[in-house]
Parts: structure tokens; sequence; C-alpha cells
């Protein structure tokens, strides 16, 4: 059961993501995802739902089984096979990736269209889930289409990074730009392109924040940055005043034999959203670079290796070069659409 109430404030990006990024019809079924934290949320998602008269279907993960998740309960993925959307409003722990992937596997099988909302918060809906997507679905157009079209791209950051991406031609770039089709299930709030790099090399300067439960530990990282060296599209360094954050990041980026292993190269096109509330869901569609060590999603990229792990790393106002053109200068789009 979702509450009968919840902060109308919630409503404009939640008729966002019915509407707009989902495009959900009246004769279409819904799988809805989401925990006891996220449940004010989704409850806001399920009003538009009823209001449109679709079919949906809500559970509450922790109803299912005990969090940390091993797995995703087989009661939601029963659901998804009988739905034509599913919208996953969960803020993730320790652990839980294997079962997201579990998920995801039927949304790909299924060629679903799916919300990836985890971790969202209230500050997010009023943020992120406000923009203009289909201003920024025009922007990640081209920005898909310039970076596509590069054998390198080059970012910096007054903050000290400076790494050069050379491009494998025979890798796709993505477009996720929260307006979500069958082809690839994206992240809401959406904003961003990206791609599995050929090989990635530099340093980069990690003042926004990290992914995946870290992110939610240690925040924003403006006052304790840290700092990586890739060397052949492998983390062989990290440096930072806060120790455990180091250690953490390590061990996590050593958990198999590709965690220390870029597998995504990515642009944020975000147009709504000005700097880091750290949180990883928003932050990485920030304008700028960031790039992902583990898993490089293969299934759309095309890249022929594998991860159990997958963790975003997010840096601020970049300078972006994609071969000889700048299309960023101090976090700032260069791009006319």
């Amino acid at each position: 059961m979702l509450p009968d109430t919840f902060d109308p404030e919630l409503t404009p990006g939640a008729y966002n993501a019915v509407y707009t990024c989902l495009r959900i019809q009246p004769d279409e079924k819904v799988t809805v995802i989401t925990d006891t934290v996220s449940q004010e949320i989704a409850a806001s998602i399920a009003a538009q739902l009823t209001a449109l008269g679709c079919r949906w279907t809500a559970f509450t993960l922790e109803d299912l089984a005990p969090r940390p998740l091993d797995g995703m309960p087989q009661p939601v993925l029963d659901d998804m096979e009988t739905s034509h959307v599913s919208i996953f409003c969960v803020v993730a722990q320790q652990h839980e990736l294997k079962s997201r992937m579990e998920m995801t596997d039927v949304v790909n099988r299924r060629k679903m269209r799916h919300a990836h909302m985890v971790n969202i918060e209230k500050r997010i809906m009023l943020e992120g889930m406000r923009a203009d997507f289909l201003a920024v679905d025009a922007l990640s157009v081209e920005v898909r289409a310039i970076a596509a079209a590069a054998t390198k791209i080059r970012a910096t950051t007054a903050a000290g990074t400076d790494i050069v991406a050379d491009m494998n031609p025979n890798y796709n770039w993505l477009k996720t730009s929260g307006i979500i089709s069958p082809n690839k299930w994206g992240n809401l709030p959406g904003g961003e392109c990206f791609t599995t790099p050929g090989e990635v090399n530099g340093t980069f300067v990690i003042d926004g924040v990290v992914g995946d439960y870290l992110c939610a530990k240690y925040g924003d990282l403006r006052a304790t940055p840290l700092t990586i060296k890739i060397v052949g599209n492998r983390l062989v360094a990290a440096e930072s005043s806060n120790q455990e954050l180091r250690d953490e990041f390590w061990a996590y980026c050593h958990t198999d034999e590709n965690s220390d292993r870029v597998g995504e190269f990515a642009i944020g096109t975000n147009l709504a959203l000005k700097d880091v509330i750290g949180n990883i869901l928003q932050d990485e569609k920030i304008p700028g670079i960031h790039i992902a060590f583990g898993n490089p999603y293969g299934a759309h990229t095309g890249a022929d290796w594998y991860s159990a792990t997958h963790i975003d790393v997010v840096g601020r106002n970049f300078n972006i070069w994609a071969d000889d053109r700048q299309i960023m200068r101090d976090g700032k789009f260069l791009i006319t659409v």
C-alpha cells in the first residue's frame, strides 16, 4: 500500500515522469517498485497513473524480502512480465546491484520502458525532475552526434582533472535524455550521453560525488576531493585527505577483475542542474563529464566484457574538447541547438 497523501510539490516532477518521459498510455500496464523511504514519491507518481486511467501494481520491497536484497523478489519480476512500463523508485543499499541487474535483465529482454530512479529524494523531484526534458533531449541529440563522430575527447578542470578518452568506433553512444524508449531504459531525472570508451588515461579529480551506496555515505566531495589516476583504462592510484573514502572506493573498484576498468564515459546534459547536491542520481546529469568503473552496459554499448560492479564518479566545471572542437567551457555548453 502507498500513502494516501503526499506533498503536492512532488506533482510537477511526477507528471513529467508519467507523461513526458515515459509517455504512458491509458491502455498500458505499469509496475511500480518502491521502498519504505521512497513511498511518498512513489505515491505521487501513482496518483498520475491513476489520473491517466492505466493499470498499475505497486510493490514495497520491505514487504517482500529483507534488505539489503540478495536478489529482486520474484513477485516483482513476475509482474514485470506482463507490464509495458516499470518504475524503480528506491534508495539503494549496499550489495544490491545484483538485484537491480535482475530487474533490468527483464527490462532489456522485454524491451520495456523503464524509469530507474535509484536514490530518488524530494529535492531531485523539485529540481532535476522539473527540467524541460524536450530541451534536454534536443541538446542530447546534438551532443551524441558530436561525440560519436570524435576519435578522442579531452576533459580538464581547474581542480586538476586532465583526461583523454580514445573512442572505440565499434561501441555505441547512447542518449538517455529523460525521454525513455523501449530501446534503452533510463535514469530519471535524465540528461546524459554515454559510451564505453576504448581507453582513458589521465587524472580525474572527483570533487563532486562518487556513486552507488558510497554516495549516501560521503555526499558532496568539494571539501575532501578524491584524486584518481587512470592508465590504460584501469584505476592505478587514488588519494584523498579522507582515507576512509579512499580505502572504501579502492576496495569497491577491486571487487572483480574488471571493477577497476572504465566501463562508462559520459557527458551530462540536464540544463536544469547548476551544482552538485550530493546525490549521484541527479549529480551525474550535471553538464560536464562523469565516468564509471565496472559494468559497461555492454548490451547497449556493444562492449564485450563484464563486471558485477558499477560506480560513477563526478567532477565540477569542465572544459571539454571533441577532437579539436571545444564544446564546453567552465561547465557551460558552447553548442547551439
